[in-house]
């Protein structure tokens, strides 16, 4: 039987879930997210016993041979495959940790995931099943990657997903999560949660890539970092596909001395519909952060980006900065870049700025004087702006695939983006 701590957090979770109402999200007053159009009765966890060979061959594609510490993978509902290297480290099913390592989990579980925040984060306290746990000791350096991959690769599907990372004192780790599918026809929903902790001194390098293919998965999730007293953290979100995508994604600084870098992106491309709120929150003073978040967006997809700087009252010599940019493709998407911010005390450094906006033409002109087609100072100019994004995930593996998959977004989109950018050059 599951320790008490879970199952007495499953039942509170599972009244407010059954009492609350499917959200509706409204954005600064004018940008909705809405799930009218999601059947979620006729979705259910499915589970199963291993990986089939396409699936093996989706999680081949996106990781590669890479080596790695640790390797999870959760198909559905149930972890399916679980390979550790680096007997130095915990890495196991979140179900299995509970039975296993009660008291490490129980003093970190959910303690920066309330269940009561909203129906989904209330159905993700109750129903989650498999889940990852990891836990590196203090002192202990992995240099190769600790990894998970999420898969769904059945229409009707819903996935409660829960990984519980805790980074003992002075360690130093990577971290990679990885959300698949293949195209499929019909609705799928990824609930998730992240939680990861970082103790003193801890150097933890993160990354989260996001592509759920051209089918309709729907992505409700959390994920949040709290750093201690003069540990790092190095953030890196991707999110290159899904039907519809909301999510919260917040860094703490909670002690003196510690440092976050939260640098992301997106792409969004036919009718995908991405909805992104970040928070930078300063919990002490002399921490310092960074924020830096570019998208671009093609055909009718639509994609609003809300960053939050949030220096609560004590927490002075804080030194924090935030910027996000977002570039429009396309005539008939519609993007929204909103930067924020919240300053409860004084002496303080916080600022912010965000842009929306188009291609260079005079850029794309002079190129094109030099011999380069349109099509081609397109692509260099749109890689080029992700590039900064792409460089801060020190992981060639990795950085090869974001690469590969922004040229595909770019290649399938050459037409609409060829047109518009045709228009704007006539209309200048």
């Amino acid at each position: 039987m599951p320790p008490s701590f879970v199952e007495d957090r499953r039942k509170a979770a599972l009244k407010v879930y059954e009492e609350a109402e499917v959200p509706t999200w409204r954005r600064s007053g004018f940008w909705t997210t809405t799930l009218r159009n999601l059947d979620l009765d006729a979705l259910e966890p499915r589970r199963y016993d291993d990986l089939d060979d396409v699936d093996s061959r989706i999680v081949q594609e996106h990781l590669g041979d890479e080596e790695h510490a640790a390797l999870i993978v959760q198909r559905g509902a149930s972890v399916v495959h679980t390979d550790v290297s680096d007997d130095r480290v915990i890495v196991m099913p979140l179900e299995q940790a509970v039975e296993e390592h009660p008291d490490l989990v129980e003093e970190w579980f959910a303690k920066r995931l309330p269940h009561d925040e909203g129906k989904f984060p209330a159905g993700n306290a109750a129903f989650w099943t498999g889940g990852v746990f990891v836990h590196v000791p203090d002192n202990v350096r992995i240099e190769k990657p600790i990894q998970a991959v999420w898969l769904i690769d059945e229409p009707g599907t819903v996935q409660w997903a829960h990984t519980l990372v805790v980074v003992g004192e002075h360690a130093e780790v990577k971290i990679r999560e990885y959300f698949l599918a293949p195209g499929f026809e019909g609705q799928a929903l990824h609930a998730g949660a992240f939680e990861l902790y970082a103790r003193p001194g801890a150097q933890v390098d993160l990354a989260h890539y996001q592509d759920w293919g051209t089918g309709e998965v729907h992505d409700l999730s959390v994920r949040r970092v709290e750093i201690a007293r003069d540990a790092r953290v190095k953030w890196v979100p991707i999110h290159l596909g899904g039907r519809l995508t909301k999510q919260t994604l917040d860094i703490i600084t909670a002690e003196p001395g510690s440092d976050m870098r939260h640098t992301g992106m997106y792409f969004t491309e036919r009718d995908e519909h991405l909805d992104l709120f970040t928070t930078d929150r300063h919990e002490a003073g002399h921490t310092t952060g960074d924020t830096v978040w570019k998208g671009a967006l093609t055909g009718d997809s639509r994609a609003s980006y809300e960053g939050l700087i949030h220096i609560v009252p004590g927490a002075s010599e804080t030194d924090t900065y935030l910027q996000t940019h977002q570039m429009l493709l396309s005539p008939k998407a519609k993007g929204d870049a909103i930067p924020s911010l919240i300053v409860e005390t004084d002496n303080v450094k916080a600022s912010h700025g965000g842009t929306v906006g188009e291609l260079d033409q005079d850029q794309i002109f002079y190129m094109m004087t030099r011999g380069v087609p349109r099509a081609e100072a397109v692509r260099v100019l749109v890689e080029g702006y992700f590039e900064e994004v792409v460089q801060r995930l020190e992981d060639p593996g990795l950085e090869d695939l974001v690469r590969r998959r922004i040229a595909d977004k770019l290649k399938g989109a050459e037409d609409q983006v060829r047109e518009f950018i045709g228009e704007r050059a006539e209309a200048a």
